[in-house]
């Protein structure tokens, strides 16, 4: 018995998002798919998101590809969290690790705990202290986690920091050598079917007109077809996400190949520092109502650690997304989708979700509405709980130096994001899902890094022995101490497991 027929995809625009989708589709579902990518090597990609979340890792592995050889091809480091500096009050420091407080197995999380001593009046070393990822990345060390649940090794996770221009090449290979087809030209027209206003076919500049049965816009901030075509229209979240630009300039490493992202507030914004094999990038993101482009320049070139490797390269975007990612039989992908700051490194994430919600929802010959409407929910719920995730970080700040941190943490936020602080102030409680991308871990550390402690805890963490937890937490931070010193330093294990070519 003959399988369904195969369905012509069409892809518009290449860089991270396009290949990333080429490269699931031809390798997950080979028989379903007929895959053509549109994309001009003259318009160029935007290249500068280098860090990712540990749901990149599952990516690399269902494409088959081996994790060393990755890292090598990309000049990749390990990440085991974002390092966040300044950003309560200025002299902070903490880290969002990728990782669990305490050994994650309790009835009641670590949190209450270490909350109720404090409450007590013992003297309890800092939260960060007891979380295995938040020590190794200080020290600078990195080995892979333990698959013992038993073990302390056991209780973190990690990803990558890599060169972005490098990914989607890398990707392409793969696509390609399954059975994928590009095509370099730049799309000129859309056209329609008069009756269903789907997408017919695209027409490129030399007037070569490319049929499909399924169009993914991958075309960036453009949105070519979701966008212009279609005319979907943009939720603008600008009033709490007020960055509308950056700067990016790349150098060389002077201090620490540490195995973190660091994001260091600014006067208008923050500044990324993520350090690869060959280099160091970094980045200034900024709101421009509150400083001008030259004055940013400026500022990343006199931040930047080591010599410079090219000029600032200015860039301009919108925070917010597309109210459906899913129209007709047009899905957009990453930037065409929407686009919120790198400051959590969700968009790769992002992509990789649309990518999975299409695999999971991916239609027949015709467009079915009630997978099309679960698709546009599960990413419209992606980008509605990262952006509240995104706008605490601001939000929660003592701040009033300069007038963008004075913005920010008095403006009207989300009556979502206003409820969940005010349920963590009152009692340390942190709203579960069970879709979306950031767990407990990553919420309690925002909240306790930036200063807003817990009044009161889960009352079942009375049920232990004063004197018997705070000897547990002792010995527990021991553990994590000696455990650390055994590790081998980052930069090290990079050298034995992925370095780069020597003439790369």
């Amino acid at each position: 018995m003959a399988g369904p027929e195969r369905l012509r995809v069409v892809i518009v625009g290449g860089g991270t998002s396009g290949w990333m989708t080429a490269a699931a589709l031809v390798r997950l579902l080979p028989r379903r798919v007929s895959l053509h990518l549109i994309e001009s090597e003259a318009i160029g990609v935007i290249g500068v998101g280098e860090a990712t979340l540990p749901h990149i890792r599952g990516f690399v592995e269902k494409l088959g590809i081996r994790e060393a050889d990755f890292m090598a091809w990309t000049r990749g480091t390990f990440k085991l969290g974002i390092e966040f500096r300044d950003w309560g009050k200025l002299g902070d420091s903490y880290i969002h690790p990728f990782g669990t407080f305490g050994r994650g197995k309790g009835e009641v999380d670590f949190h209450h705990y270490w909350t109720r001593l404090r409450a007590e009046g013992a003297d309890v070393p800092p939260l960060e202290h007891f979380s295995y990822a938040c020590m190794l990345a200080r020290a600078n060390r990195f080995d892979l986690p333990d698959a013992d649940p038993d073990k302390l090794a056991s209780t973190f996770g990690y990803a990558y920091q890599f060169d972005a221009l490098l990914f989607a090449p890398y990707l392409r290979a793969i696509a390609e050598d399954l059975g994928a087809r590009r095509t370099e030209g730049r799309v000129v027209e859309v056209l329609r079917d008069g009756r269903s206003g789907d997408i017919a076919a695209i027409r490129l500049e030399d007037g070569q007109v490319i049929e499909g049965d399924l169009f993914i816009d991958c075309s960036g901030f453009r949105s070519l077809l979701l966008g212009e075509a279609l005319e979907e229209p943009f939720e603008d979240w600008n009033h709490w996400l007020p960055a509308d630009r950056a700067v990016a300039m790349p150098c060389r490493t002077q201090t620490a190949v540490t195995p973190y992202t660091s994001a260091i507030a600014m006067p208008a914004g923050w500044r990324w520092r993520i350090p690869l094999q060959h280099r160091t990038g970094n980045g200034y993101v900024y709101a421009s109502a509150f400083t001008s482009d030259e004055e940013a320049a400026r500022a990343l070139t006199h931040a930047v650690e080591g010599a410079p490797l090219a000029d600032p390269r200015p860039l301009r975007f919108r925070a917010g997304r597309r109210r459906r990612s899913w129209s007709h039989n047009c899905i957009a992908i990453g930037l065409a989708s929407g686009f919120l700051e790198p400051l959590e490194s969700t968009s790769i994430y992002l992509v990789q979700q649309a990518i999975t919600a299409l695999i999971e929802l991916f239609p027949e010959k015709q467009v079915s509405p009630v997978d099309r409407d679960e698709f546009n929910r599960l990413i419209d719920l992606e980008y509605d709980r990262i952006r509240d995730f995104l706008i605490l970080h601001y939000h929660a700040t003592t701040r009033d130096d300069t007038a963008f941190w004075n913005y920010v943490r008095t403006m009207t936020v989300p009556d979502s994001l206003s409820e969940k602080i005010e349920l963590f102030r009152r009692a340390g409680r942190v709203v579960k899902y069970r879709e979306g991308v950031f767990l407990d871990a990553s919420w309690i550390a925002v909240y306790v890094g930036q200063g807003i402690l817990p009044q009161g805890y889960d009352p079942r963490a009375d049920q232990a022995d004063g004197a018997v937890l705070m000897r547990g937490m002792q010995a527990l931070q021991a553990e994590i101490t000696s455990t650390v010193a055994r590790v081998p330093e980052h930069l090290r294990y990079i050298d034995r497991y992925c370095a780069m070519a020597a003439a790369a």
